[in-house]
């Protein structure tokens, strides 16, 4: 597989008629010194005049819909439809990423990327696929000036890419894959000697081996192919030749932590369940809850 070739084909995609107008202001941004804080909100201090303020604003308006999040620019506050610092409060305690090259699969936005900044990782890698996200990460990183790289590459692509990695995160990814086992293989295989993988998936709250498997959509979603217990999904990581595996936390997905803002376009958790019975989705299902693995080799 060529990468620099999808890597084109996708860079292609940022200069067609929908992505052209708002993919050159972001070009034309003037780096700037600001002052940062990575706290539970991104938050990037830039004195911007008024005239500035009503640019970058209309700017980040027409990037929505921003999910990963939030991010506070000035006065102006992104307020993204997930709450992301709440994941990643879960995860902080166990991360240990200084001098290490780490990966974030599937990285929206690049929240989690800017938030592991402090960790002082040698390298900070994002992969996604998804040109509305990766404009959004340029659009941030304009201010805070990292030197995070942002693959337009996914999970599938990792098998061939040029190096390993000490710590992957994968939060958000699994269930949208037809072949769970096959992708926590590419993952395993994408890592270093001793390196670690942090999983988050979407699971089902029962006893036993056995995974729900969505006719058309899950809570809405038309893409999820697989919903597993923690037993199956423990399984799946087994079968990939994972050594260690640890199960960090799970959580309820809530409205504390998703749920529809003006920052986003269409629809959220609100509508994505029973409306006399938020312990179901809109289709019947288990309400989505998240469990937290570390996976070791």
């Amino acid at each position: 597989m060529n990468l620099d070739e999808i890597r084109n084909l996708r860079l292609k995609e940022l200069h067609s008629k929908t992505n052209a107008e708002i993919w050159k202001r972001i070009c034309d941004m003037k780096e700037r010194e600001s002052e940062l804080n990575f706290g539970d909100c991104v938050e990037i201090r830039s004195n911007l005049n008024e005239s500035e303020r009503a640019d970058i604003l209309d700017m980040a308006l027409n990037l929505r819909s921003w999910r990963k999040g939030p991010f506070k620019i000035d006065d102006i506050f992104i307020d993204s439809e997930w709450r992301s610092f709440v994941k990643f409060n879960i995860l902080k305690p166990h991360m240990n990423l200084e001098g290490k090259i780490v990966g974030d699969i599937g990285c929206n936005n690049g929240y989690y990327l800017f938030k592991m900044l402090p960790f002082k990782p040698k390298k900070l890698i994002g992969f996604d696929p998804s040109i509305n996200t990766f404009m959004q990460f340029k659009f941030i990183n304009r201010f805070v000036r990292s030197s995070i790289d942002y693959e337009l590459l996914g999970v599938e692509h990792l098998p061939y890419y040029e190096h390993k990695f000490d710590t992957l995160f994968c939060l958000g990814v699994l269930y949208h894959r037809s072949d769970p086992v096959k992708m926590l293989k590419e993952l395993k295989g994408s890592l270093n000697k001793g390196g670690e993988v942090f999983l988050d998936t979407m699971y089902i709250d029962m006893r036993g081996e056995f995974a729900l498997s969505p006719k058309k959509t899950y809570s809405k979603i038309p893409n999820i192919y697989f919903v597993p217990t923690i037993d199956a999904l423990t399984g799946w990581c087994e079968r990939a030749k994972f050594k260690d595996i640890e199960i960090l936390a799970t959580k309820d997905t809530d409205f504390s932590e998703q749920r529809k803002t003006d920052w986003i376009l269409g629809q959220s958790l609100e509508n994505f369940l029973d409306e006399n019975d938020p312990n179901l989705t809109i289709e019947g299902y288990p309400a989505p809850k998240r469990v937290y693995l570390k996976l070791g080799i």
